[in-house]
């Protein structure tokens, strides 16, 4: 028997909700809700402050939809954004203490480098998921943060599949492979469902990836961003302390137009520029070794000098590249000899010898 959304949705509607009275669902709490053959998932939003007076009712939640007829695995996550009232609505309540201003540190982990890009389709996930693998196979213990919510390519692209566990709905226990510890939106939602969040849900969701995370100790969390200059590039900057910003951009004028949007909000962030790195800078046909510079090159050679940072990499334009991606296996793990590999292993070391990783 098909599980059906509204069968879940109205298991879910003999909750109560314990602030508004209402149920859950009519309350609006209930967000992405999938379902994938058996299994069900979906996220409870609520206000931080009251995460406790909502821990049963999650638990709840899980056991109603795990009673329907078809349903094997339940999942409910809490997730959170502050519906804070400003101070003068709140003037019988003693003062508490100032809560922390400005970015902090991630327990347990040491570094935390952002690659981004200006514009979507340049190979940012590619470079993050590859660099991440490439700094593992040089003995860094690595995480990779896909915090390209809008369109999560790790899972597909490390091999990885399932859900993340939450043993006692705070803590999330992220996976792993090759070696690389990795937690992604994309392991809660189905591969054709979009993400359609507005900022608020953007930003609880970015944190709680970030803070909630079991991500034990880490040499390195690599963060996949999303493309472009919004709302999860400000949070991240915001909340955490990012040590540098590695921007991917293709040698096109048009990339590169987009690609100094994204170092200039950086700046203003004051996120140091840790490198660029130049995608598709090359193709080299097979069959009979002909190079064609197919997006133009030296572009952003040249903008690299003119801003005083290292040229990581040029990272030719390889079918081997697409297909090991692909493959949920990157190309420095499916073919670790090869040039295209090379290319990656080179920017870890260099990244390895500046101290930065």
């Amino acid at each position: 028997m098909s599980i059906t959304r509204d069968a879940v949705l109205d298991a879910l509607k003999t909750l109560k909700d314990p602030v508004s009275g209402s149920d859950i669902v009519a309350a609006g709490i209930i967000r992405a809700l999938t379902i994938e053959g058996s299994n069900v998932r979906f996220v409870l939003e609520i206000d931080p402050a009251k995460s406790e007076a909502y821990a049963p009712v999650r638990n709840q939640a899980e056991a109603l939809v795990s009673n329907l007829a078809g349903v094997e695995k339940v999942s409910a996550l809490m997730t959170a954004h502050s519906t804070k009232a400003p101070p003068d609505l709140k003037p019988n309540k003693p003062n508490k203490p100032a809560e922390p201003q400005g970015p902090q540190k991630i327990p347990g982990i040491a570094k935390i480098i952002a690659v981004a890009s200006g514009k979507g389709g340049v190979g940012k996930s590619t470079v993050s998921a590859n660099l991440a693998c490439a700094l593992a196979q040089a003995g860094k213990r690595v995480g990779l943060l896909d915090a390209d919510v809008y369109g999560p390519s790790q899972p597909r692209m490390l091999g990885v599949s399932g859900r993340p566990a939450s043993p006692d709905g705070k803590t999330i226990l992220p996976l792993r492979n090759h070696g690389v510890t990795m937690m992604s939106i994309g392991l809660m939602t189905n591969d054709d469902q979009a993400v359609v969040w507005r900022g608020p849900m953007l930003m609880g969701a970015l944190q709680q990836m970030m803070m909630q995370v079991q991500w034990g100790a880490l040499d390195v969390l690599i963060v996949d961003l999303p493309p472009g200059t919004g709302d999860v590039q400000m949070t991240l900057a915001q909340k955490a302390q990012v040590d540098g910003a590695i921007v991917v951009s293709t040698p096109q004028d048009v990339a590169l137009i987009d690609a100094r949007k994204g170092i200039d909000m950086f700046h203003k962030l004051n996120v140091p520029i840790l490198g660029l790195i130049e995608n598709m800078s090359t193709h080299i046909c097979s069959n009979c070794g002909h190079e064609e510079h197919i997006f133009g090159h030296g572009g952003v050679a040249a903008e690299a000098e003119k801003l005083n940072v290292p040229l990581l990499a040029e990272v030719p334009l390889h079918l081997d590249v697409r297909l090991a991606a692909d493959g949920g296996a990157p190309i420095v793990v499916s073919k670790p000899d090869s040039t295209q590999a090379r290319a990656f292993q080179d920017i870890a070391a260099a990244l390895v010898e500046r101290g930065v990783v």
